[in-house]
């Protein structure tokens, strides 16, 4: 009987491995295991790995966007057996504090942002989810590992980012950063009633695919002339709303840049450095700044948008390759190389 499984692990900045490790077990009533079928690598990974985030733990299994399928559960998980096909939300959370009942449940007095971060992730062959009940969502008969896989992470930040807009019918909504959140963004901005989407990115390969995926109506090259070209797609007056979906310093400028007086700027990106934020610039606009981490609390929601194939993102994964080839994934997918989107990983095969 297998004992140990192979698992990405962070050694501290710049420093991963894929090693051998034991399979873990379960430690509450409210724990489950689950053998992972497909993961990927996240701009979040990259993050941890680049030392960017400092509630990183060292010597953790590295991942926390997955799907798989239930092979334990706790005393206390009624919701779910084993067989189960799940997909995991990228936050682990109660259910029961404070902040889980407002909804909040990055803010989770026990979890937030724990898989693949302070305790062990998904890119490897088995991973315990802590407050299973909460955490993991049924995928239906009708819906794939490839299109569920994204659900708790870059379909829920998208959803999140729209959401903080605050968008309404008729709406030009701005999202900066074409990769697999804003892509989400842009779709999720059209659930919401845009009635005009502009993407945004200095990858002009990146936005082209977006086009031609009928995500967004319009595309720029995000340079000097941005605000200007947003200007002319909005009536001369900016965007409605801005969801910042890239993570630099100059797609942070970017974002109060483009949006109208009195907007809001919705900022669901993650930045390894801090942000400046030029109040006496942007003096007299009144824009409204929302910020955070996802709070992926909709994601029996968006299953059955998947489900009813209204939130497709299976063209988000352009490669896939098994755990075994994880070290040149995470060089490709890093470095944007062969017009990466999304590294998916396989099961390690022995």
């Amino acid at each position: 009987m297998q004992n140990t499984m192979m698992g990405l692990v962070y050694h501290g900045q710049g420093k991963i491995a894929l090693e051998e490790r034991p399979i873990p077990k379960i430690l509450s009533p409210k724990d489950a295991i689950v053998k992972v079928t497909l993961s990927a690598i996240c701009t979040s990974d990259i993050h941890i790995k680049n030392g960017a985030v400092p509630r990183a733990k060292q010597d953790i299994i590295l991942g926390h966007e997955f799907v798989g399928v239930v092979t334990q559960i706790g005393k206390e998980i009624t919701n779910l057996k084993e067989g189960d096909r799940v997909a995991a939300n990228c936050i682990t959370f109660c259910g029961n504090c404070w902040f889980c009942r407002q909804g909040f449940i990055n803010n989770c007095e026990a979890g937030g942002w724990e898989l693949g971060c302070r305790i062990d992730g998904c890119q490897t062959e088995y991973v315990r989810v802590p407050f299973a009940n909460m955490g993991l969502t049924k995928i239906p008969d009708n819906v794939s590992d490839e299109d569920a896989l994204f659900l708790g992470d870059i379909v829920s930040s998208g959803y999140f980012g729209a959401e903080l807009a605050e968008i309404t019918p008729g709406d030009s909504v701005a999202v900066i950063g074409a990769g697999p959140v804003g892509m989400c963004a842009m779709q999720s901005a059209k659930l919401f009633g845009a009635s005009k989407v502009i993407a945004l990115d200095i990858d002009y390969k990146r936005l082209k695919y977006a086009k031609e995926h009928s995500l967004c109506d319009e595309i720029i090259l995000n340079d000097d002339t941005a605000e200007l070209q947003v200007k002319a797609m909005t009536s001369g007056r900016g965007a409605d709303a801005v969801i910042e979906c890239a993570g630099s310093s100059a797609s942070f400028q970017t974002a109060w840049q483009i949006a109208r007086p009195n907007a809001i700027v919705s900022i669901v990106a993650m930045y390894e450095e801090g942000q400046t934020l030029p109040l006496h610039q942007m003096y007299g606009k009144n824009l409204i700044f929302k910020t955070g981490g996802v709070d992926a609390v909709h994601c029996e929601r968006l299953m059955k948008l998947i489900a009813a194939g209204k939130f497709p993102t299976d063209f988000l994964i352009s490669h896939k390759a098994p755990l075994n080839q994880i070290m040149n994934g995470y060089h490709i997918f890093e470095n944007k190389l062969d017009n990466c989107i999304k590294w998916v990983v396989t099961p390690y095969e022995r």
